[in-house]
């Protein structure tokens, strides 16, 4: 899933920035963690630089009561530079100016905050106001901020915040969430009546790249149901999936999830319209030899109608030396002949020599 993860770093650093996505749109491109290494160093130089009026503003909030500081942080600051100053307070100081503050105003200010604070000023505000505050961020769309917080949200927290944002909201949020080791125990919280009614909003919003990004950062058993329950929607919700896959070439997030489906569950997407088309198959094809997900895919392929099976063993057997020889080399390391067989029999005979002659295939047959 780099390639959605890259998304989500991008639009991290564009959120960053305050410029335009489309204007680091070059960043998808580059290794992911060589983009979020470019991150980090982007809240240094943000925040380690500060002028040195917001410490002398800092320390002036220090010698008036909480409730003062806050109003001249709103009548005089505003949103950007009051949380400038937050970020060079100490997280108990910043926590009590901010339980005096408007809702609508924190919410504000959340998006200009250093996220190197958020997780000590957090843990100091009170639940109601935690609650108050998420929910105001999820009404003004801003999920790359909830993104920062909801990592390091208690879990009392988030019971109460999970039924008060929609369903949207929470896909977008766990796209951009900043500790995504929390999102399997988010994913718990929630419940399977909720993570099903998540699912099956990804369709209708135009979500599905978000949905493959959160099932791709959780692992063992629930990335399983949230397959399951994927390849449980209706047929047009699943061929819109498949369709917004091939046209952003994201089959490296879904190929694993497909693979984890039972016999009946696979058979029910390899009969999708969707993936009758030559050009989708084909497409298919040229992603599984990029990301060598042969093992993933197999098993799909097995299930797919007659037809579109000779699609794929045509689109292989034209594949070019270098990737048909590691097609057969990745097939014989993990011992997947028995699913590749049936694609070399559809084959013509020009392909079907070209693979019998392939150094893999000859140690394979021990020719």
């Amino acid at each position: 899933m780099d390639k959605l993860r890259g998304r989500a770093e991008a639009l991290k650093i564009a959120h960053l920035l305050d410029v335009e996505p489309e204007a680091l749109a070059f960043l998808q491109g580059l290794p992911v963690e060589d983009v979020r290494r470019f991150r980090t160093q982007t809240v240094a130089a943000l925040f380690d630089r500060a002028p040195d009026m917001l410490d002398r503003i800092a320390a002036a909030t220090k010698l008036v009561p909480a409730g003062v500081a806050a109003a001249i942080s709103q009548k005089a600051l505003g949103p950007r530079l009051a949380a400038a100053v937050a970020g060079r307070l100490e997280p108990a100081r910043a926590a009590d100016i901010i339980e005096k503050l408007p809702v609508s105003f924190t919410a504000e200010s959340c998006a200009h905050l250093d996220p190197r604070r958020i997780e000590g000023i957090v843990g100091r505000l009170d639940e109601d106001l935690v609650v108050r505050i998420a929910v105001a961020l999820a009404g003004r769309g801003d999920h790359l901020t909830m993104g920062r917080f909801v990592g390091h949200l208690p879990d009392s927290a988030l019971r109460r915040i999970l039924p008060q944002v929609d369903d949207a909201a929470v896909l977008r949020t766990g796209f951009a969430i900043d500790v995504p080791e929390r999102l399997g125990h988010i994913i718990e919280l929630m419940g399977e009546e909720r993570l099903a009614s998540v699912i099956g909003s990804a369709s209708a919003g135009g979500l599905w790249p978000e949905a493959l990004a959160v099932a791709g950062m959780v692992t063992g058993e629930q990335r399983g149901r949230i397959a399951s329950l994927t390849a449980g929607q209706p047929q047009d919700r699943l061929d819109s999936l498949v369709t917004t896959v091939a046209a952003q070439d994201l089959w490296e997030s879904l190929l694993p999830l497909v693979a984890l489906l039972g016999e009946e569950e696979r058979r029910t997407v390899a009969e999708l319209p969707s993936l009758r088309g030559a050009d989708v198959l084909a497409g298919v094809v040229r992603a599984v030899v990029a990301t060598a997900l042969w093992a993933e895919f197999l098993p799909l392929v097995d299930a797919l109608p007659a037809e579109s099976r000779k699609v794929v063993a045509d689109t292989a057997g034209a594949l070019p030396e270098p990737d048909l020889d590691a097609l057969a080399r990745e097939v014989d390391k993990q011992d997947l002949w028995e699913l590749v067989m049936p694609l070399v029999e559809l084959m013509d005979d020009d392909a079907k020599t070209r693979i019998f002659a392939l150094p893999a295939f000859q140690d394979q047959t021990g020719s």
